[in-house]
């Protein structure tokens, strides 16, 4: 353990060589040298392999951020194509909507008129059947009245003829009473 310690301190003391040569005594070379100079290659190689797969790494990293991004700008691409269409499609029932509102007033006005005009056309034919029927009754009243008032007037003027007549007079009287219903009866006709 002394002599490492001592080769460890006498480092600094050691003098420039003359040359540069390979000394294939494996003792008398320094094991301490030769594990620097081998981590130092192993270091050093590894990272030049390590650089290259980092590069690869770094590459495929990029592309599919790459990918990403292009594949997220057609997605956006479409969404904003999907949303302008949407838009339009909502501006488009919006108007029919407005559209239809707007008739829809417009019909219900016009329907709403048209309800009153014919229920006061309703009306004024009902007023008019009834006016007419009025004046059919009162026709027709008047001519039973008359009627009865005429039967009546024959009633009592053919038993006062009766009683106060002879046979010829009586027969005068009938045939003039005949005519005058033949004539009353084309005027009522």
């Amino acid at each position: 353990m002394k002599n490492v310690t001592d080769s460890f301190v006498s480092l600094g003391y050691w003098p420039f060589a003359g040359s540069f040569g390979f000394n294939t005594d494996i003792l008398a070379t320094n094991p301490i040298n030769l594990t620097v100079v081998l981590g130092v290659l192993i270091f050093f190689g590894k990272g030049v392999c390590a650089s290259c797969l980092l590069s690869d790494l770094l590459d495929n990293r990029k592309q599919r951020i790459l990918n990403t991004i292009r594949n997220s700008e057609e997605l956006r691409g479409g969404a904003i194509e999907q949303l302008e269409k949407a838009r339009a499609r909502l501006r488009k029932v919006e108007m029919e909507a407005d559209e239809f509102r707007v008739n829809g007033y417009s019909e219900i006005e016009r329907e709403k008129l048209n309800l009153i005009n014919s229920t006061y056309k309703t009306l004024e034919q009902l007023e008019n059947y009834k006016n007419e029927t009025i004046h059919f009754e009162q026709q027709s009243t008047i001519n039973e009245v008359r009627q009865q008032v005429f039967q009546q007037a024959l009633e009592g003027a053919l038993g006062t003829l009766n009683s106060c007549l002879n046979n010829e007079l009586h027969l005068r009287t009938i045939s003039a009473n005949i005519g005058m219903f033949g004539t009353m009866k084309e005027i009522i006709d």
